[in-house]
């Protein structure tokens, strides 16, 4: 009879310290390394000479600053929001990064399937878009973004409360969830078919290595879905960032 032991869920979810005295683990290494990684590619893309034809690290660095101007800045804010480009492009850098070590065997943890770094993130956006709203309108901010125009009068005693609550505690309340559970599940997921498939190939009966191929197939394809989340997640986070920005700065758009 075949007894599959996997491990306690918590042992999934939560890593051991790497260096115990300043409680550093994988997750902290895995975000360090993330933003590291972003700022030697754009760096090392700086450092070639713009005048000629890009190439290599900076052909890869424009193609990805194209796609934040093109796909996330223009249609949301305008060209008058490229400013934000410096922003947006560390903001989704670095995310997809902090996601991209969920598909990898070794680690099977994206940084970002832990709270922390999700709610951080979406409490740096949160004071940003107040920021910019205090600054583009002033004082009005909050009675623009209570009482919206082109409601009726009576209506405004509904209105009010539920724009207060979805603009100012869902938003960044969202952005956490989201990112977070999306990345927590594929893990979960990942971690999960692995161990199946380790048990059923080194298992003692020798008839259940066949049916240790069901789970491999289900890991291939969850893993090659989690690329495609990890993307997907990084571009829905820094596009709904770029919503708020822009609307903060231009409530008539």
């Amino acid at each position: 009879m075949l007894a599959l032991e996997f491990p306690p869920i918590n042992e999934i979810l939560r890593w051991r310290d790497v260096v115990e005295p300043i409680g550093l683990n994988k997750v902290a290494i895995i975000a360090v390394l993330a933003s590291l990684i972003s700022i030697v590619i754009f760096l090392l893309a700086a450092r070639q000479d713009g005048m000629k034809a890009p190439k290599g690290v900076r052909n890869f660095a424009e193609t990805i600053v194209e796609f934040i101007e093109t796909q996330i800045i223009m249609p949301t804010m305008g060209r008058d929001g490229m400013g934000w480009t410096p922003f947006m492009l560390s903001l989704f850098a670095f995310i997809y990064l902090c996601n991209l070590p969920g598909i990898i065997p070794v680690l099977y943890m994206p940084a970002t399937a832990r709270i922390a770094i999700p709610m951080f993130l979406a409490l740096l956006v949160w004071v940003i878009f107040i920021g910019v709203g205090f600054k583009h309108q002033g004082p009005a901010y909050i009675k623009n973004s209570l009482f919206p125009p082109g409601v009726p009068g009576p209506l405004y005693i509904l209105v009010a409360p539920i724009e207060f609550i979805s603009t100012f505690l869902v938003r960044p309340f969202s952005l956490t969830v989201r990112l977070f559970a999306n990345l927590l599940a594929g893990h979960i997921l990942l971690v999960t078919f692995s161990l199946l498939s380790e048990e059923l190939f080194q298992g003692d009966n020798a008839a259940l290595i066949p049916v240790g191929i069901l789970p491999l197939f289900m890991l291939m394809f969850i893993t090659a879905f989690e690329v495609l989340v990890g993307f997907l997640q990084a571009y829905i986070f820094t596009i709904l960032a770029a919503v708020y920005i822009g609307g903060a700065a231009h409530p008539e758009h």
